[in-house]
């Protein structure tokens, strides 16, 4: 009698392979598509090469990534390309493509700064920086409404509420990486960032995702500080219009406070139902 061979799980987003590429894994699957990734591994994939040519600069504080998603993300073989565009005194700015055979499926582009320290005194309005009420510690355990039916971003992170219910309107949600986002290595605060900020139209959801499309043809993410700890959280809520477009927007967070936004544009269908 034959055993039956198991397949392995996977334990990271990406394996690297030769000249820029990467094998995406099952755990970057999203739920629009069993064959097309969450754009949040892919984003964050791309913030990572992002951060590699800007550290030979001397440049370390990613202050903006935009990432304009042409095309969905397939679940295969990636190339990442990242151009310099121009790195002057206090900051370099970066432009990049995603690439999937021959096809762009996504194109970004980024500003990142020099860091210096600067005293800025106890006074300040608005300091010091908001926190989010509840620590992930303290946080109740969430789970994505799509999560368990096949291996995908639900099992890539993991997810607590702090405010509010997921897929149900405004709410805050801390995420955590359960997994590397590429095989052998830790991920930055960055790609950290980049892995949830995607999820800002999901986790606010207002209308159900079953009957309902509200996908994001863009992503762009603003930070104020370097991302510190494991733990990431959105505080996020979605606009819709009567055009068939609409907005998410996101506070982020981590555990010593506000980091940054990131903002989404969305387009919203009904889904054929056959």
């Amino acid at each position: 009698m034959s055993r039956v061979i198991e397949p392995v799980p996977p334990t990271a987003a990406y394996s690297p392979l030769q000249a820029r590429g990467f094998r995406s894994s099952a755990l970057t699957r999203g739920p629009w598509h069993p064959d097309h990734q969450h754009a949040g591994p892919p984003v964050a994939l791309v913030c990572r090469a992002v951060e590699q040519a800007a550290q030979e600069h001397g440049l370390t504080h990613i202050s903006r990534l935009t990432a304009n998603l042409i095309r969905p993300v397939p679940i295969g073989d990636l190339i990442v390309e990242v151009m310099t565009d121009y790195v002057g005194r206090n900051a370099g700015h970066f432009s990049a493509h995603l690439m999937a055979g021959n096809k762009d499926v996504g194109r970004f582009t980024a500003l990142v700064q020099r860091e210096a320290h600067v005293e800025l005194g106890d006074q300040l309005p608005g300091h010091p920086l908001p926190m989010i009420p509840v620590a992930p510690q303290d946080a109740a355990e969430s789970h994505f409404p799509f999560a368990g039916k096949d291996i995908g971003y639900g099992d890539l992170v993991e997810t607590r509420t702090a405010q509010g219910a997921m897929f149900n309107g405004p709410c805050a949600i801390w995420f955590r990486l359960r997994h590397s986002l590429v095989q052998g290595e830790q991920p930055s605060g960055y790609q950290r960032v980049a892995v949830a900020a995607d999820s800002g139209n999901g986790i606010s959801a207002i209308l159900d995702y079953q009957q309902y499309s509200f996908v994001n043809s863009d992503l762009t993410i603003n930070l104020l500080r370097r991302p510190v700890g494991e733990w990431i959280c959105l505080d996020a809520r979605s606009y819709f219009g009567a055009n068939g477009c609409g907005l998410a927007e996101s506070s982020l967070y981590d555990i010593e406070g506000l980091i940054g936004r990131a903002t989404q544009s969305l387009a919203v269908r009904k889904r054929s139902q056959t």
